[in-house]
C-alpha cells in the first residue's frame, strides 16, 4: 500500500493520459466503425445503378413515351 502512495507522489499532475480507459473507448468506436463499413458496402452492393433511361430513344420519357425537355414533369 505504501508503494502505491510513493509512485502517487512521483506523478506529474500536469502531465494528462487517457490510460487504458481511454484505448478501450478508442478501440470500441474503431470496432463501431469497421461493422459500419461493413454494412455500408453490403448495401451498396445491393443498389441497383443502371440508367432506366438507356433503353429510351433519346429525348423520349421512359414512363410515358412523350418527348421533349420536361416531359416526366409534365405527366401529372
Amino acid at each position: 500500500m505504501m508503494h502505491a502512495a510513493e509512485f502517487a507522489k512521483e506523478l506529474d499532475k500536469n502531465k494528462v493520459t487517457p490510460g487504458v480507459l481511454g484505448f478501450l473507448v478508442f478501440a470500441g468506436l474503431a470496432v463501431g466503425v469497421w461493422f459500419l463499413m461493413k454494412s455500408m458496402t453490403r448495401h451498396m452492393n445491393r443498389v441497383n445503378f443502371e440508367d432506366k433511361t438507356a433503353d429510351a430513344p433519346a429525348g423520349e420519357s421512359p414512363e410515358t413515351g412523350t418527348t421533349g425537355p420536361g416531359a416526366a414533369a409534365k405527366t401529372a
